[in-house]
């Protein structure tokens, strides 16, 4: 199953997927002009979900959160429940503050796997039955309330994910908030800022500050976080591109190839070169 709401005055596009055997995306390819957002859920056994050449473990009775810019395989996409939107029917930016999950639940980095015990399983099959049912509804006022239900999906599962992720006594609103940032931040500018004191200052902080914060809430340091981002995209324009190495290379802010070279040796101990014969490449626009 199918289902599509397309509004053609602001190109807002939202779709639900039910025992798809096809569902997936290749972000680089065939779905590089649909920027969707994508919630997935898992209420069947666990199987693998590929995010960008990567082989991840889809628990059972989780949920997945996906940035439009990713490509994704499902082992078993029939057993898989989607919901993906774009930001013309959706922007989870202009609204933060209903939802709150800007630089959390939408990750490059770590993929969460929201775990659903029994109460929260019980509420998203119910939002799901919500979602058809409004998708049966043909009248003035559909946009709206599915757009009220997916408010309510991704609030809820923020919800989940917080409770399941972050330490609530260590860490505070604002603090938690200036982790978002942060995230956000490193979104927008990898490319082109790659230094820690980038990223402080423009947050009123001190690396320092930094630093202390992320240890509380995750192992990794801002400066790990920055180059993992950096590494997550070099692969993925490796894998799923033809693009030559030297222009990578400028399009991930590095002035030389060889600085680049080692950049990406030392922390996958090979060469950009050897990663990229390793496995098949998707060309692009294919």
């Amino acid at each position: 199953m199918r289902l599509k709401l397309s509004d053609e005055k602001t190109g807002g596009d939202l779709l639900l997927f039910k025992e798809e055997e096809s569902f997936d995306r290749l972000f680089f390819g065939r779905d590089r002009f649909n920027k969707y957002f994508t919630i997935a859920w898992n209420p069947g056994q666990p199987q693998t979900v590929t995010i960008d050449g990567t082989g991840h473990e889809f628990p059972a009775n989780s949920i997945l959160t996906l940035l439009f810019n990713q490509s994704f395989t499902f082992e078993n996409s029939v057993e898989i429940v989607s919901w993906q939107f774009n930001r013309e029917f959706y922007c989870i930016m202009d609204h933060d503050s209903e939802v709150s999950c800007v630089g959390f639940l939408f990750g490059s980095i770590d993929h969460m796997f929201i775990s659903l015990n029994e109460d929260a399983q019980e509420k998203i099959k119910m939002l799901s039955a919500m979602f058809v049912d409004e998708f049966k509804i043909n009248d003035t006022i559909q946009n709206e309330m599915l757009r009220v239900l997916l408010k309510r999906l991704i609030s809820y599962i923020t919800r989940l994910a917080r409770s399941e992720y972050v330490p609530e006594k260590k860490i505070q609103d604002d603090k938690f908030k200036l982790i978002r940032k942060f995230n956000l931040l490193v979104e927008n500018h990898f490319r082109e800022e790659h230094s820690v004191s980038y990223y402080a200052q423009a947050l009123f902080k001190s690396p320092k500050t930094l630093s202390n914060l992320f240890a509380l809430y995750n192992h990794k340091t801002p400066s790990q976080v920055i180059q993992e981002r950096i590494l997550i995209e070099a692969k993925r324009l490796l894998t799923f591109t033809e693009k030559p190495v030297k222009q990578i290379t400028f399009e991930l802010g590095f002035d030389d190839v060889a600085y680049f070279s080692n950049f990406f040796k030392k922390h996958t101990s090979r060469s950009p070169v050897e990663f990229r014969n390793s496995g098949s490449v998707i060309k692009e626009g294919k």
